[in-house]
């Protein structure tokens, strides 16, 4: 009898173990968004025309926030049998402006018939124009208090429009998610540079350290990466930027990138000439004496002949190796100035790390200099040195 009683208290108290989303929502009641785009606080055509018949609330127009809106089905979570009754737009964006990004959320509640959630949001794009006016800590403060944006989203800069990076030519493509899809380029171009995240820029901000931000461009319907933006450690603010050969150079020289090519417009005939590097690596070492700072960087790469419009040399010899060793040696040389020049004497940044060797290589010096250091490395020589190896010279016949 006592027997029976405790499995039938058990099998009572059973369904209380089990876990279980009470507090769940179903995923088709809710607007997932995967793209938020910043801009300059200046109402979308449709805002007009709501404010003019009435529907305002107290704001200042500081930011305009867009959000870009994905059916469940292009996000994979829905079975292709219930598709039929989703909406055939791959996305749908929507914008509000005021001054403060939670607040115009909120708004499109008004607008939308569910409301939008960011656990699968990608890629926050902000206007360089709206990194003038405000720092990138105050615009982000929001999504990185927020619990429902993952730490791995990516930030990127536009000089243009942010809210055009978030639409596209094609019909069945989602923009949001292609500009997440082209950082697996890296592989092929050291001008696509390393993803900065909300938990990589929450340390940067914190740190007051100077940094650059892939830069989007748009024409056409399409959208490409184009160069870097830079954004000043002590305001958080967009300053500049780099092209897209600085990047590179930015990469190699932070041994972030080790892919890519080096074009020599004339060689020794006027022809062009195409090095394709298998690997690049660099090492800084940093000196302190005292109030003088300097660093040493060594540059080495290795890489293949891959293209050349010269057809009366045939590259067969070490003598023709060196000779192109050489040129590429140069041209080289020639990025790396170009780059150096822009981040210590144009804009006064260390956006390519050499504090941080400082920090480890020379702690105690690192800590002089540390609350002024961009005005520091600005005046600090920079020394190089090169090593450059042809491996091979590709696949060629020779008749």
């Amino acid at each position: 009898m006592y027997k029976r009683a405790a499995v039938l208290l058990k099998c009572l108290l059973l369904p209380l173990l089990l876990t279980g989303c009470w507090s769940s929502k179903e995923i088709e009641d809710l607007a997932l968004y995967t793209g938020l785009a910043l801009d300059v606080g200046e109402p979308a055509p449709v805002e007009q025309d709501f404010e003019a018949k009435g529907a305002v609330y107290s704001k200042q127009n500081k930011v305009m926030a867009t959000v870009q809106i994905v059916p469940v089905q292009a996000m994979g979570l829905k079975d292709a049998s219930q598709s039929n009754n989703m909406p055939s737009d791959p996305y749908h964006n929507i914008s509000g402006t005021g001054d403060s990004i939670l607040e115009i959320f909120r708004q499109f509640s008004l607008r939308l018939d569910r409301p939008i959630i960011g656990h699968h949001l990608k890629v926050i794009v902000i206007s360089a124009r709206l990194l003038q006016h405000y720092g990138i800590e105050q615009l982000t403060d929001f999504v990185l208090r927020d619990n429902d944006i993952r730490p791995s989203t990516m930030v990127f800069i536009s000089e243009g429009s942010a809210r055009d990076t978030l639409g596209n030519s094609n019909p069945n493509e989602v923009p949001s998610l292609h500009i997440a899809g082209m950082l697996r380029n890296r592989q092929r171009t050291s001008k696509v540079l390393a993803p900065v995240t909300l938990a990589k820029l929450d340390a940067l901000t914190h740190a007051h350290k100077s940094f650059v931000l892939q830069n989007l461009v748009t024409a056409g319907g399409e959208v490409e990466f184009s160069g870097a933006g830079i954004i000043k450690g002590d305001d958080g603010r967009w300053i500049g930027a780099l092209n897209e050969e600085d990047t590179e150079c930015l990469e190699w020289l932070k041994s972030a990138g080790d892919s890519g090519v080096i074009k020599i417009e004339k060689d020794w005939d006027s022809e062009p000439l195409t090095y394709e590097i298998k690997d690049m690596t660099s090492k800084v070492t940093s000196k302190a004496d005292g109030d003088r700072i300097s660093f040493e960087v060594a540059v080495s790469t290795k890489g293949r002949l891959i293209e050349t419009w010269n057809t009366d040399s045939t590259p067969t010899t070490h003598a023709f190796a060196a000779k192109i060793e050489e040129i590429v040696r140069k041209r080289l040389e020639q990025m790396m100035e170009t780059l150096m020049r822009k981040l210590q004497t144009e804009y006064k940044v260390d956006a390519a790390g050499f504090g941080e060797k400082l920090a480890v290589q020379h702690p105690a010096a690192w800590r002089g200099v540390k609350e002024h250091w961009d005005e520091v490395f600005s005046g600090s020589k920079v020394t190089f040195k090169y090593d450059v190896k042809i491996t091979d010279f590709g696949s060629f016949t020779e008749e």
